[in-house]
């Protein structure tokens, strides 16, 4: 059925919200304002009440949209999602065809940067038939609270939001007591891997290198510079090799971002001469704990510490 007031010059998208701010101020709802934001990719979004119907396409959304309370808001997961708390969800990719999206209803479909800049045609005709779109992907703790806050205000969940943040600046204030019982001049030096095939190491200032240092390691590779904006930094093996000698600890992140093992590390050219590689002090840990932004960093935080102080526990 055509929309009456698509008569009248209004598109499709603007015909949506025009009948949700009628049902709304008919229901007696009466916002002061629309809420806005801005996006990671620079859309700026205005909306007169919260999503009730969500798609999320990055695992670290759904998991921090279930953290909110939103399993019944959630209508949509990826097949990355493990939750049991998504069992039974229908799935959804990038790949998918825009009539199975439209089919499903949502009125918000959570992605991050990577899937717009690969995927424009898809989010295109997505937003031509009337569903808002909203990009985000912290890459950093101060990003990361932003982020929280975001998802709280378009779930309607904003209290809840605030509570998650201030239960993880707690908990991270009493692991930080913890790691400043040991001078930083006697923390155990770490060349944290996150693409194995590339040598890629983690941005100075992203989440992993956050979790590492809270877990009382000192970054080698503090020179290492951001990629697109993104937490992975290039690093090469002709630097990671420049510090062979002063690499206490090799800690590399393990999943589907870089499915690694100990004796691919052991075995790969060069890395002989690796003092971590020397001593057998190679380290693996799960890439959702350091680099998801969600509440399971401080489980990262406290696996890195043990990984780093295995006599302290």
């Amino acid at each position: 059925m055509t929309c009456p007031l698509r008569f009248y010059g209004l598109n499709k998208k603007q015909c949506c919200r025009l009948l949700l701010t009628l049902l709304l101020v008919v229901s007696g709802w009466h916002p002061a304002s629309a809420a806005t934001l801005v996006d990671q990719d620079g859309n700026r979004l205005e909306y007169l009440a919260p999503f009730k119907r969500i798609i999320s396409l990055y695992p670290a959304h759904t998991e921090n949209l279930l953290a909110l309370g939103l399993g019944q808001e959630l209508i949509g997961v990826t097949s990355s999602d493990d939750s049991p708390a998504t069992l039974g969800k229908p799935q959804f990719s990038a790949n998918d065809n825009p009539e199975k999206f439209i089919a499903a209803a949502p009125d918000l479909v959570l992605i991050r940067p990577m899937i717009s800049r690969a995927h424009p045609q898809l989010l295109s005709q997505l937003q031509e038939a009337g569903i808002t779109i909203v990009s985000l992907q912290p890459t950093s703790i101060e990003e990361m609270f932003r982020y929280w806050r975001a998802l709280g205000e378009l779930s309607g969940r904003a209290s809840e939001a605030s509570a998650m943040i201030q239960t993880f600046q707690s908990e991270l204030a009493a692991i930080q007591q913890l790691r400043d019982t040991v001078p930083v001049a006697k923390r155990p030096r770490v060349y944290f891997e996150s693409i194995h095939a590339r040598m890629k190491t983690f941005a100075p200032t992203s989440i992993a290198v956050f979790v590492l240092e809270n877990g009382g390691g000192v970054n080698v590779a503090a020179d290492a510079t951001a990629r697109n904006s993104t937490n992975i930094a290039a690093y090469g093996k002709e630097k990671i090799l420049s510090h062979s000698a002063e690499i206490d600890i090799y800690l590399a992140q393990q999943g589907q971002m870089n499915q690694v093992t100990r004796e691919m590390i052991e075995k790969e050219p060069g890395f002989q001469a690796i003092k971590a590689i020397q001593e057998g002090k190679i380290f693996l840990i799960d890439e959702e704990l350091v680099s998801r932004p969600t509440m399971r960093l401080l489980q990262g935080i406290r696996q890195v510490r043990t990984l780093l102080y295995p006599e302290s526990e």
